[in-house]
């Protein structure tokens, strides 16, 4: 079972059948139909989707897995929204916050974050960003995914300021300070904690404050 697997239940690797398999050798997309895990790279992603793969699926690009997304539930869909809300507020003119959208952090890494901070405009963006100011996540049952998986994924890639909004807990965890872990990998070196009535300021704007009651449905 694969990391992803074993973290997150509710998201899982997609599963190929035989015959797509099959196909997927014929078009030297893979060397073997027998291999156990599949990955690929975004090219790779595109050509799939090209060859009529993964249409209308909902997926992330992960380590080179193809990591299928569940539908998301209402209090998901209602933090999504109160976080987009309350970022566009507090980052105002020159700051795109983007939701739900696919960032491009690595060849065989595509990540889809709740919500991304990046400057500028959405015209800027004709192909898509490779790293953003802050990156949330809006948790429910992906809590553990979210801070294992994806704390890694971002702290490799530099993100300085990646927060979990975690609906269970009614909390906000803020990570930051990404740094290489002495047992190996990259991780977040500082984990604050900010709940209900409280405030946090965002790296990329320190004189905006970011109300966690602002965020929580």
């Amino acid at each position: 079972m694969s990391a992803i697997l074993a973290a997150n239940p509710v998201s899982s690797s997609r599963v190929w059948s035989l015959a797509e398999r099959e196909r997927l050798a014929e078009l030297g997309l893979i060397a073997d139909p027998g291999e156990a895990a599949l990955r690929f790279t975004l090219s790779e992603c595109e050509r799939l989707e090209e060859h009529g793969f993964l249409n209308g699926e909902r997926y992330e690009l992960i380590h080179g897995e193809i990591v299928t997304m569940p539908p998301p539930n209402e209090p998901h869909n209602c933090g999504c929204a109160l976080v987009l809300a309350a970022l566009q507020l507090a980052f105002g003119t020159g700051y795109y916050v983007r939701g739900q959208s696919s960032l491009e952090l690595g060849a065989d890494e595509v990540p889809i974050p709740d919500a991304a901070v990046v400057p500028g405009r959405p015209r800027d963006y004709a192909t898509r960003p490779n790293t953003a100011l802050l990156i949330v996540e809006v948790s429910d049952s992906t809590y553990v995914y979210d801070i294992t998986e994806k704390a890694e994924l971002y702290a490799t890639a530099g993100i300085a300021d990646y927060w979990i909004l975690d609906l269970n807990a009614r909390r906000l965890v803020v990570l930051r300070d990404p740094a290489p872990l002495p047992d190996g990998g990259v991780g977040y070196r500082t984990h604050l904690f900010r709940y209900a009535n409280e405030t946090i300021n965002p790296l990329a704007l320190q004189s905006a404050a970011v109300a966690v009651n602002d965020l929580l449905p």
